[in-house]
């Protein structure tokens, strides 16, 4: 699928017009329905503009990827990990620890890390 094959189906998913489109990005309807036709590309800050309204990325747009996921896997799993609410409690108390305990947290946090990891 072309980059304006693309523009048009994330368009056309969000309910919105290209005059509507256009005017969120400031620019002319026709210069974005020329976008969608695949006559003329975007520049890079319009490009990324796009990807950030859409919350895809921008290899998304070119049709160089087709994951539309704006995360990374790492940036996917370090989410995860630290909502995590055992982890919050567990700064917590390393926080609130006296000197002697923090360096049998730190060896804690290693095995979590490695264990996670896994």
């Amino acid at each position: 699928m072309e980059y304006g094959e693309r523009l048009k189906k994330l368009r056309n998913e969000r309910g919105i017009s290209q005059q509507e489109f256009a005017d969120r990005l400031k620019i002319n309807r026709s210069t974005y329905a020329r976008y969608e036709l695949g006559k003329t590309q975007p520049d890079f800050e319009t490009l990324q503009k796009i990807a950030d309204y859409y919350s895809v990325t921008i290899d998304f747009i070119l049709g160089r990827s087709d994951n539309t996921n704006t995360q990374t896997n790492d940036e996917k799993e370090m989410k995860e990990f630290f909502s995590n609410p055992e982890l919050n409690l567990f700064f917590k108390e390393m926080k609130e620890s006296p000197e002697e305990q923090l360096e049998e947290l730190r060896e804690i946090w290693e095995v979590i890390k490695k264990r996670n990891k896994k």
